[in-house]
């Protein structure tokens, strides 16, 4: 039986100081011309420095805040693409010891229903998330003894073995409670790809507030230590992230900057991703929200962490509106899920489209749109969705990732393995709108490669259209 070591090692280091960050805060004033010269910096693709991030956080005239969006805007050209990566999360199982007051599945709400899925619905719930298309998903666990890392490995066996036509699931993430380094290392044997975990505030009072003294959460520095332990284990593939409205948003972007910056000079990797979620309605809340964020602030918070953190991809998640994630696109996301459900066996138990039951959820999504409907509109937008894994499967994760991470490796690698994936999806599974429309915007971005590429990429194309299937560069 798995018995967890929650003692934290000597070197543990508290490297936020709240402090510091509260002070810079206060001082923060707009100063345009130190604004400009952190953009510059940014867009020479070149990461910030705490201080760097204060100054983009300190503006707010609307043709300052206008400047910093532009920055985003060519900076998510120049090193992302016009890609938008496809993933789904998947809940596993939503039993928790935790009482989260925000949390749908805290422990103390009676109303919720709970559930652990069998091998069995697991195997369903992943098919028909395959005939949806999804290649890429994140699997999501409670806190609790149920979840230890034998579970989530096996877990993440059975998602990797389960195919159906020629669906299958290319790469598996993780969103889990903190582990211990042996922990760490059972599931990195289970061929995981990123390991995410919000610390979701990094301000110290506002975390003991919201996380109730006694439970496995409560411990502040377990969580922020997380990634360490992780890296020991072997894994080298991160995704971290804030739940915005707890704390100041200004706060939270600074701590967030800090650990990536913690984690690049400690081992030489940032993180991999980075995710924003806001506060959203859950069974049995009814919250005062002191620091709710607005979208301007959203808008905000998004460009100015594409600035800091140039190489490190960004998420956007279904808990936000499908009109505010139109517009929050175009300033350095670079990762999204569509078609979400968030009730344990919501995939394989289909509800009547947008239905969604609090009980049964974490919280409520905001954009509850099929992966067709999303898929359909960003085409229109001129964006390649992607359903591209091919990285971590060819070992260009960690550190090697940071070295790819150049505009180069966007045009050799992962334009094609976009154009490539995107085709599968319309061969295999888009509607005949979308079908018609992807294949011209696949058309027009082959004709932007490279002529040797272009040719390559039209040879792996008519592959595709003869029914071959990951072809990736």
């Amino acid at each position: 039986m798995y018995q967890m070591d929650t003692r934290l090692p000597a070197d543990a280091v508290d490297f936020i100081d709240d402090t510091k960050l509260e002070a810079m805060v206060a001082g923060m004033h707009e100063d345009p011309e130190a604004v400009r010269r952190v953009i510059a910096k940014s867009l020479r693709k070149e990461a910030l420095t705490v201080e760097e991030t204060a100054i983009l956080l300190g503006a707010e005239s609307p043709d300052l805040v206008e400047e910093i969006f532009e920055a985003a805007r060519t900076l998510k050209r120049e090193v992302y693409g016009n890609r938008i990566v496809f993933f789904a999360p998947l809940y596993v199982g939503n039993y928790c010891t935790n009482d989260c007051k925000y949390c749908g599945f805290r422990r103390s709400m009676a109303s919720t229903v709970r559930r652990t899925l069998s091998d069995e619905e697991l195997v369903r719930e992943v098919e028909a998330l395959e005939d949806l298309g999804h290649k890429r998903l994140i699997l999501v666990y409670g806190e609790s003894p149920k979840y230890d890392p034998e579970f989530i490995a096996h877990t993440v066996r059975t998602v990797y073995a389960t195919k159906k036509g020629h669906g299958e699931i290319r790469r598996v993430n993780i969103n889990a409670a903190p582990l211990d380094e042996a922990g760490f290392r059972t599931v990195k044997q289970a061929g995981i790809g990123t390991y995410q975990i919000f610390q979701e505030t990094y301000h110290k009072p506002t975390y003991a507030e919201w996380h109730p003294a006694g439970t496995m959460k409560a411990n502040y520095l377990w969580r922020l230590n997380a990634f360490d332990r992780a890296f020991r284990a072997g894994i080298d593939d991160m995704g971290l992230g804030v739940l915005f409205g707890l704390y100041d948003w200004r706060f939270e972007v600074l701590a967030m900057v800090t650990h990536a910056r913690y984690l690049q000079e400690k081992f030489g990797v940032g993180p991999h991703t980075l995710s924003f979620p806001r506060i959203k309605p859950a069974e049995g809340l009814n919250l005062n929200l002191q620091w709710q964020v607005t979208d301007e602030q959203y808008k905000r918070l998004v460009a100015i962490l594409r600035l800091a953190v140039p190489y490190t991809g960004l998420i956007m998640t279904a808990r936000e509106p499908a009109e505010l994630r139109r517009e929050v696109l175009a300033f350095g996301v670079s990762q999204i899920d569509a078609g979400t459900k968030l009730e344990i066996g919501g995939y394989q138990e289909a509800r009547r489209e947008g239905e969604q039951t609090l009980n049964r959820e974490q919280f409520q999504v905001g954009d509850t749109r099929s992966l067709d409907e999303v898929i359909g509109e960003i085409v229109e937008g001129g964006y390649i969705p992607s359903f591209c894994t091919s990285c971590y499967r060819l070992g260009r994760t960690g550190e090697h990732f940071m070295e790819y991470a150049i505009p180069g490796f966007i045009g050799r690698f992962c334009t094609p393995n976009a154009l490539v994936t995107f085709a599968e999806y319309l061969e295999d599974y888009a509607s005949p709108a979308t079908k018609a429309k992807g294949a011209a915007l696949i058309a027009r971005e082959t004709e932007k490669l490279d002529p040797k590429l272009r040719e390559e990429v039209l040879r792996r194309l008519q592959r595709v259209r003869e029914g071959e299937r990951d072809l990736h560069f």
